[in-house]
């Protein structure tokens, strides 16, 4: 029986199997058909774009060549929850092509998503953290290709990092915080390397890339309605090392926003 097992195990096709030629295939970009946006998205990946091969296409090829598993493809998708009425959100995505394809985006193979802003209303802020996206999404697709955990567990893992980060700053853009962060709850948390600024002096900690600094970011729906997600963030401005990754559904009770309870796991790194 022991020959029989063991050549029965060697056929399970893992995520970390099905992605292992992620490098040596062509990552096709597919553009929005919104020229602004485009531009940034096109500027951007042309500079930080480094572990496979990259090629621009357009929704309308992507359609056509989406059921070939001889590309990924890296595009910005609207995101649905089983609440919501239409997207909410519009999430980063790098996928595998594939038959499966052709039954919706649902279907294929999905190697990493990360969210990048509000499908009605962008704040501008996803064009100032869009270099930091697209590096975890590389540094990630990278450990999915070595280790399977990493493949299945997606970016929540990387909160644990938040434990090798005593020594850093850690800075957030007011308009990051929940309602619930109120004066009182900023007098006990905000000390000790932990601030709170305006989204300007955020971003600029993040464009000049200060060292040994973590900087907000939050992704939700504009209008921040019941039964959406809100994803908050705490990226490293130099090396764009992902150190803190959560969602939580938007209730009455917890609004967008990092809530206490986050405040509670950060301060306490």
């Amino acid at each position: 029986m022991l020959p029989l097992i063991s050549s029965a195990q060697a056929q399970i096709n893992t995520k970390k199997m099905k992605i292992e030629d992620f490098t040596e295939k062509t990552t096709k970009v597919v553009l929005t058909g919104n020229l602004f946006f485009d531009q940034v998205f096109k500027d951007e990946v042309q500079n930080r774009w480094r572990i496979s091969p990259f090629e621009f296409c357009s929704l309308s090829e992507f359609e056509k060549i989406k059921t070939d598993d001889g590309y990924y493809f890296l595009m910005a998708v609207k995101g649905q929850f089983k609440k919501e009425s239409e997207p909410g959100l519009v999430m980063l995505s790098v996928m595998k092509g594939g038959e499966e394809a052709s039954k919706g985006l649902n279907r294929m193979l999905d190697v990493v998503t990360v969210p990048i802003m509000s499908a009605d209303n962008p704040t501008g802020r996803e064009f100032v953290l869009l270099p930091a996206l697209l590096d975890i999404l590389q540094d990630h697709i990278l450990l999915s290709m070595e280790r399977d955990v990493a493949a299945y567990s997606g970016l929540s893992n990387y909160t644990m990092n938040l434990s090798s980060s005593e020594n850093m700053d850690i800075v957030f853009a007011e308009e990051d915080l929940s309602d619930a962060i109120t004066e009182n709850v900023r007098k006990v948390y905000f000390k000790n390397g932990i601030s709170v600024t305006d989204a300007d002096t955020a971003d600029e900690i993040m464009m000049n890339q200060t060292p040994e600094t973590l900087v907000s970011f939050t992704v939700y729906p504009t209008d921040g309605k019941k039964g959406s997600y809100c994803y908050k963030m705490l990226i490293d401005a130099a090396t764009h090392e992902l150190y803190y990754y959560r969602k939580h559904r938007i209730t009455s009770k917890f609004g967008p926003g990092f809530l206490l309870e986050d405040l509670n796991r950060i301060a306490t790194r």
